[in-house]
């Protein structure tokens, strides 16, 4: 018809029966992706492959967000072929990056099982790297979150099946599949190896020798595993202690610090690391508050504190509307939108400060609308509705989002 959107755009609120992938759309990602196969080779082959997962992911990730069953099916169906056609090919039967992906797909899909022979036969394949292997770090950093997040408490978690992905990690040795119990003498002894590391890790000088991704990455994936296991045998604290240290360790070194080194060190890698590790930190502040009693204040201060250093990260967004939703005050949250919006320039405020009003909206038509007839019609909410106004024309007159078409595609949806 000539302007079918290509991919989707989830922040419209439409029907069920639109969210999803136009055909059009689909069928023109596919191509690229298989012209693009033929013209690489090498790494830069398996990093498309890898992406090309990733994509296949996202759609099963939505199919399960919409709880459209039916069309979960066929698309598992879709993309289990395709990343068992991938992972056949030669140069990828022992990338351990694949195997991630494709066990993590399993596990979406409901098949538990499967996915853990997954994992298992990737870890026992995989050799004796350890925590000095970032792949295997990775991998077991994966299986072990997936696998505390069918826990329903943290009684009798130090025999779970994570812990003894966990301590396997530590003793770098063949990896043994889970067989009901853990050691407890195993426990102390991976404790301190992830303790050693840790220390070894933060203290590399001078930090200008890092190599850029890897070493961030390596960082990022010790301190998530060393966290989570200090959170399954002793508890959220021991484990928030170790988000504390590696935070204040990575915020150490400033610009200012740096400049003898030849390169301005502070800036460029540490707040990857940084940030990565503050969303690991919100991420288990939020899953234990799920399975426990637990403050709210600790997660509202690491979010906002994380999101005024970070303010385009999206996720850490997520999760703080998804904190101040459940909150019957709005001003505390409406203050901080303001003070972010005014010290950045990056879009993603302004958006989530719009959808977190249009949450309030819709929940307030919703109580309004209960079991009384026609009488909503007479009451209509305009403080709100003005206020949203007032939000999207003030975003659509800072710089960056004038030029971008999903604020205003959002802003005329929520005219009409």
């Amino acid at each position: 018809s000539g302007f079918n959107s290509i991919g989707h755009m989830d922040t419209m609120l439409r029907g069920r029966h639109h969210i999803g992938h136009y055909k059009e759309g689909e069928e023109f990602i596919q191509n690229v992706f298989h012209v693009l196969f033929m013209l690489f080779s090498g790494k830069e082959k398996s990093n498309l492959t890898i992406c090309w997962l990733q994509y296949e992911i996202s759609k099963v990730v939505q199919c399960l967000q919409t709880k459209n069953k039916k069309k979960l099916k066929a698309q598992g169906r879709k993309s289990k072929k395709l990343a068992k056609n991938l992972l056949k090919a030669p140069d990828n039967r022992n990338h351990l990056s694949l195997w991630k992906l494709y066990a993590y797909l399993e596990w979406l899909l409901g098949n538990i099982d499967d996915a853990r022979k997954v994992f298992d036969t990737a870890l026992c394949t995989a050799g004796t790297g350890g925590l000095k292997s970032p792949q295997i770090c990775s991998l077991s950093l994966l299986y072990a979150q997936l696998e505390v997040e069918l826990l329903e408490s943290l009684e009798g978690a130090v025999m779970s099946r994570a812990v003894h992905i966990l301590t396997k990690l530590a003793e770098s040795g063949p990896y043994v599949p889970y067989s009901g119990q853990v050691l407890p003498v195993n426990v102390l002894k991976a404790r301190k190896t992830y303790e050693n590391a840790l220390q070894d890790h933060l203290s590399k000088t001078p930090v200008s020798d890092w190599d850029q991704v890897s070493d961030t990455n390596q960082l990022v994936n010790l301190v998530g595993c060393y966290a989570l296991f200090q959170y399954l045998t002793l508890g959220i604290d021991a484990a928030v202690l170790i988000y504390a240290q590696t935070s204040e360790k990575l915020e150490a070194p400033g610009p200012q610090k740096c400049e003898n080194t030849g390169e301005n060190f502070g800036i460029q890698n540490f707040p990857s690391a940084l940030e990565a590790v503050t969303l690991l930190h919100t991420n288990l502040l939020r899953f234990h508050m799920k399975i426990s009693v637990y403050p709210l204040n600790p997660l509202r201060e690491a979010l906002t504190e994380a999101l005024k250093r970070y303010p385009s990260n999206q996720s850490l967004w997520r999760s703080y509307i998804h904190i101040e939703r459940k909150s019957h005050s709005a001003s505390k949250a409406r203050r901080f939108f303001d003070g972010v919006t005014r010290s950045t320039n990056s879009l993603e405020p302004w958006l989530f400060a719009i959808q977190a009003e249009q949450m309030r909206k819709k929940l307030i038509e919703n109580v309004q609308r209960a079991d009384v007839g026609e009488i909503h019609s007479t009451i209509p909410e305009t403080g709100l509705t003005n206020r949203i106004v007032a939000l999207f024309e003030h975003a659509v007159q800072s710089e960056n989002g004038t030029h971008c078409p999903l604020l205003w595609r959002m802003y005329l949806n929520f005219l009409v």
